[in-house]
């Protein structure tokens, strides 16, 4: 997820016209920040574009600006595009999200990956890149990662035994990478599942489906050049089909880290 460029035209512009509304009528950003639930800097960010301004926050401000509609009404427009390269706004749901539903055949999913683990990725892409690029792109992936210490917030990890035996950076990052896995699944609002080598179900590809406090859900998919963030209804409707009927394909958690545990002893 390198994606770098300047935030969707449409983040600025809606946030701007709160940001308009909320001056007009004599609001302050505290104020407003404080209605919503958001720090003041939260609410910045989305004034300015730089953050996605949310359903909630949209919501909020109407009522306390006095727009009739006028800014809940935005949201819509909002939404990702159905195809398009989506990873930096992926990332600014990710961070808000409830609910992670994971897919993975090749790789341990980043929010579960061990510095080391990341750095053998990270550092083996092509065309290469600088040491100082990868490193901030390691410090960046791990950040992502206090995700996982909201104790709220569900994650379901589904992961193909291909991704536990390819044993990317060597045998010894692998087994600190697989002994990470059996420590986070230990968590009570982490699920970590296996699908057994042999099973066909799942051979498709990687995914993710997410959830957000407004109860809305967004599928993410990567390939090689590109990444599709979905918002059609449809569409995450088969993703969250397919990821239901991996879980029941898979191990149980306790079964599944049993089988990560005999893998390290393997490598």
């Amino acid at each position: 997820m390198g994606d770098h460029s300047q935030p969707p035209m449409a983040w600025r512009l809606s946030g701007n016209q709160v940001k308009l509304w909320r001056v007009e009528a004599n609001i302050s950003r505290e104020e407003l920040a404080e209605e919503s639930g958001y720090g003041a800097e939260t609410v910045k960010s989305m004034e300015q574009g730089r953050r996605r301004p949310t359903q909630h926050l949209l919501e909020i401000a109407d009522e306390l600006c006095g727009a009739k509609g006028k800014l809940a009404a935005v949201h819509p427009y909002l939404e990702p595009e159905k195809v398009a390269s989506r990873a930096r706004e992926y990332m600014e749901i990710e961070a808000e999200a409830i609910a992670f539903h994971w897919y993975e055949v090749l790789l341990i999913p980043g929010l579960l990956q061990t510095e080391d683990y990341a750095r053998a990725l990270l550092s083996g892409r092509y065309p290469p890149v600088s040491d100082e690029l990868v490193e901030m792109r390691v410090v960046a992936r791990l950040a992502r990662q206090d995700l996982l210490r909201k104790p709220t917030t569900v994650f379901n990890f589904v992961i193909h035994e291909v991704a536990l035996r390819a044993a990317f950076g060597g045998p010894d990052v692998m087994k600190r990478q697989l002994a990470r896995l059996v420590e986070e699944g230990m968590a009570r609002n982490i699920c970590i599942q296996v699908v057994p080598i042999g099973s066909t179900i799942g051979c498709e590809g990687s995914f993710t489906v997410l959830e957000t406090a407004e109860h809305r859900y967004y599928g993410y998919q990567e390939a090689q050049l590109m990444s599709n963030l979905h918002a059609d209804p449809e569409m995450v409707s088969v993703l969250i089909k397919r990821h239901a009927l991996l879980r029941a394909h898979a191990l149980s958690p306790e079964k599944s880290a049993q089988l990560i545990r005999k893998v390290s002893e393997e490598l």
